[in-house]
């Protein structure tokens, strides 16, 4: 009996810690009172699929935190609140054990945003310049593409400039957002949630959302494995099957075929910007005059091409002002071009890193612009990471597929070979896939795929950035040789400033040069666990940390 009554004591403990860490709450003593959270506003439970439900979950409580938000100015509910809210929380889902079902980390809904927790205390964090685009796009109805998408610009760039403070604050732009429009429509919460509500309300003054089903979308499905075959009527009596319902989940705009070739100049080839073992990439303007560029996958079925359904899929479920926006899609078959799958995204003016390095637009670039590069790469990385729910590993870091705006804002682009890594696992074993001079070791010897896989990636691409030297080159002698090698043999022999490009233009400080030196040569770390995260990565960039605290942490030969 005794036994039991400490059992009990210790998980009504565990419990209410638990619900603490979530809702950005530590009461000295858990004294439970009424949660002030409206739990009505929920209306379907999450889903049965343990793959879904633990995400499902969290967007569940970012709903209710812009409700609460909207009518208390606050992120979170008082302290003392958080007992009563968790067995709230708890009795609604009642299909299974939360504590044990789902281990839901503090980051996944802000615990810890720069100790605000009011909505004057961010504004106050922010500049005008930041906040005003998001007062004049989301305070409207966004029920329709060209609305979500402004809204989310806006989101993207707000969204950077916290993560420049803290990875932590991902979720609190869209409670911030959702505080401006309106909750009870069907476009908020779809637009800035991925969710299903419902348009009435209850009484004429209640919000009512209703979360028909989260993540019905064909994207997440189709990641896990799930294909949903259908048939399409199309204008020519074609059959079509895989993406023909893709939209109505998604805020993604469904472009016909006639318009892409319109676009396109019907795929005129002086229209060719880039090519790959997908197909080719076309700039193209848009019946608004709006310039895109689009990904023409070859070799693609009736039932849709694995590949283009995978990188919509991720590009569609991420968004951050270092990443690539997508714009929409194409699904068609026609008698004479066949089976057509097609993605719609910005164009980027200044083409790829690689064109400014090694290729046809080849400059000396500036260090001003390549330190902007360097941290927008490891921005955006650092989304996809830690960001993203769940976390993307990209796998395809390159200097290719870094993207540069007019502005030379660096964008991660090719999403075709990125896994999504599910929630708790530290690792995946996958075949290799990537760029032979950018995988890392552990991937390409044993297959081994981590976040930090991407780190020596990225490490990779700062070398290149730095150096002006391709990942495989030739040294002096004409031999092949690899950057990592060359690098590490400077930094050895305390010469890291010979890695940098000669003759660059307005280089920077010696010991900021110095710090990317040293801190591209820690990503290419040949043991995993010595590789910082892409979070300490844009840390170390960003702060004036002293360059011997990252010397110290090579601390391993990986030449002799």
């Amino acid at each position: 009996m005794v036994g039991n009554l400490v059992s009990e004591s210790e998980l009504r403990k565990r419990v209410c810690l638990l619900f603490v860490s979530i809702f950005l709450t530590l009461p000295a003593l858990c004294v439970s009172v009424a949660c002030p959270l409206n739990f009505s506003l929920l209306r379907s439970k999450p889903s049965l699929d343990s793959l879904t439900r633990c995400h499902e979950i969290l967007e569940a409580i970012r709903i209710l935190q812009s409700d609460y938000f909207h009518r208390k100015g606050s992120f979170f509910p008082p302290s003392n609140s958080s007992f009563s809210c968790w067995n709230n929380l708890q009795s609604f889902i009642d299909q299974y054990d939360i504590r044990s079902s789902c281990n839901i980390p503090s980051s996944s809904i802000s615990p810890s945003c720069l100790n605000i927790t009011t909505r004057s205390q961010f504004e106050l964090s922010l500049p005008i310049s930041v906040l005003k685009p998001v007062w004049e796009t989301c305070n409207q109805s966004l029920n329709t593409p060209r609305t979500c998408h402004l809204c989310q610009r806006a989101l993207s760039t707000l969204d950077s400039h916290l993560t420049h403070q803290t990875v932590d604050c991902k979720a609190v732009a869209s409670i911030y957002a959702a505080s401006f429009s309106d909750l009870r429509g069907f476009g908020t919460a779809k637009c800035l949630f991925n969710i299903h509500v419902s348009s009435s309300l209850s009484n004429g003054k209640r919000r009512t959302i209703l979360l028909v089903c989260f993540f019905v979308s064909a994207f997440f499905l189709l990641a896990f494995g799930l294909f949903f075959r259908f048939r399409h009527k199309m204008g020519i009596g074609k059959i079509e099957m895989g993406f023909a319902s893709m939209n109505p989940s998604t805020t993604l705009i469904r472009f016909t075929f006639d318009e892409i070739k319109k676009a396109t100049n019907n795929f005129a080839a002086a229209n060719i910007i880039g090519k790959g073992g997908y197909g080719n990439v076309f700039k193209g303007v848009l019946s608004d005059g709006t310039q895109v560029a689009l990904k023409r996958f070859k070799n693609c079925s009736v039932a849709g091409d694995a590949s283009f359904t995978h990188e919509v899929e991720v590009i569609a479920s991420v968004r951050h002002v270092n990443l690539v926006a997508l714009r929409g899609y194409c699904t068609a078959t026609t008698n004479l071009e066949g089976h057509q799958r097609i993605i719609v995204t910005d164009l980027m003016e200044n083409g790829s890193l690689y064109d400014h390095l090694f290729g046809s637009a080849k400059k000396n670039l500036s260090w001003p612009i390549r330190q902007k590069i360097a941290l927008g790469t490891a921005r955006g990385l650092a989304y996809l990471h830690y960001g993203a729910q769940p976390s993307i590993i990209h796998r395809d870091i390159k200097a290719s597929n870094i993207l540069l705006d007019h502005k030379f804002e660096a964008k991660v682009a090719d999403f075709g070979l990125a896994k999504f890594n599910p929630e708790g696992m530290t690792h995946m074993s996958t075949r290799v896939a990537g760029t032979m001079g950018y995988v890392a070791p552990e991937y390409a010897l044993y297959g081994q795929l981590t976040e930090r896989s991407d780190v020596f990636s990225f490490g990779v691409v700062l070398l290149e950035l730095l150096s002006g030297k391709k990942a495989l080159h030739l040294d002096n002698n004409g031999q092949p040789s690899a950057l990592t090698d060359y690098a590490w043999s400077l930094v050895r022999n305390d010469s890291a400033l010979d890695v940098i490009e000669n003759g660059m233009l307005e280089p920077g400080p010696i010991e900021v040069l110095e710090k990317y030196v040293l801190v591209s040569v820690l990503c290419c770390h040949p043991q995993l666990h010595a590789r910082p995260t892409m979070d300490q990565v844009v840390k170390m960039l960003e702060t004036e940390q002293p360059i011997s605290s990252i010397a110290d942490k090579i601390d391993v030969d990986p030449i002799g």
